[in-house]
This record gives C-alpha cells, structure tokens and sequence, in this order.
C-alpha cells in the first residue's frame, strides 16, 4: 500500500511540473508590480528573450489585474492583458507554447506578432504600452480600463 501511494505522489508530482500552467500552482507565475506616478516601469532588458513575462498589479477598483508582455518574433514588445473577451470567465488565461500564446480554457493559439494587433474574440486583450528609455511603460489607466478581464483570476 505504501508503494502504491508512494507512486501515486510521483506520478502527480511529474504531472505537475510538466504541465504548462504547473508553476502558477505555487504564485510564481506572476510578479507582482507596483506603481509609480500612474505607471509601470518593467526594464526592457528583463523582457526582450522572446518569453512571455506574466505580471500582476491592483487595479484602482482592488482588483489584481494580470497582464504578460514578451518579445515577439519580429522584435517587437507587446503586452496584453492575461485573458481574452470569451474566455475571461474561467480565469485561466494563456502560456506560451513558441511563438504562440496558448488560451488555457479554448486552446486557441495566437502568433506572437498577432499580440497587440488584433482585439476581440478570444485574441488576447491588447495592453496600450511604450518604450521610454530602458522601460517598457503602462499606464495605470489602461489597467484601470482593462481590470474587469481578471475579475474571475484566482489570485
């Protein structure tokens, strides 16, 4: 019996760390911001390897409202809040599968190059942003707009 759970406990410990949204089990998916005179600052050199980033800050109404950026494939650095028009419900949002962002719920997949530039259905939500300086920046009002998507995230 103790060799039957002991197996048990591996197999769903390897099941764990292998799935794609696994990490996120343990909060370390989301690095929590903070921010400054109504703006995020994220230096540009900590996101520019092609990976997706995930964030998270408290939205003016409370709501923890979760966002990834990454590098796309063409170069350019794109944001988006972690949740799309149809599926921000379940709360599960994307991973990053290549170039492509993953939807958790639907799986729909999404060419890096496409964050940003398509909005509706289950695209990612597009994230108004800029490069200024080192930093890629957000406003705090495109948050504050954008907050409703993380409504239904368990943080």
């Amino acid at each position: 019996m103790k060799k039957i759970t002991m197996i048990t406990i591996g197999i769903l410990l390897i099941s764990l760390t292998i799935t794609p949204n696994a990490f996120s089990l343990w909060g370390i998916k989301f690095k929590k911001l903070t921010p400054s005179n109504g703006v995020l600052n994220i230096p540009a050199a900590d996101i520019n390897d092609g990976k997706a980033h995930y964030f998270k800050v408290k939205a003016d109404d409370g709501i923890m409202t979760s966002f990834f950026v990454l590098k796309s494939s063409d170069g350019v650095i794109r944001a988006a809040i972690d949740a799309c028009d149809v599926c921000y419900r379940s709360g599960k949002g994307y991973v990053q599968e290549g170039d492509f962002m993953v939807c958790t719920n639907c799986g729909r997949r999404f060419a890096s190059t496409r964050i940003n530039e398509i909005k509706g259905g289950c695209n990612p939500a597009p994230l108004n942003r800029k490069i200024i300086g080192k930093n890629l920046v957000i406003e705090m009002k495109d948050i504050n707009e954008n907050s409703w998507y993380s409504k239904f995230k368990k943080q």
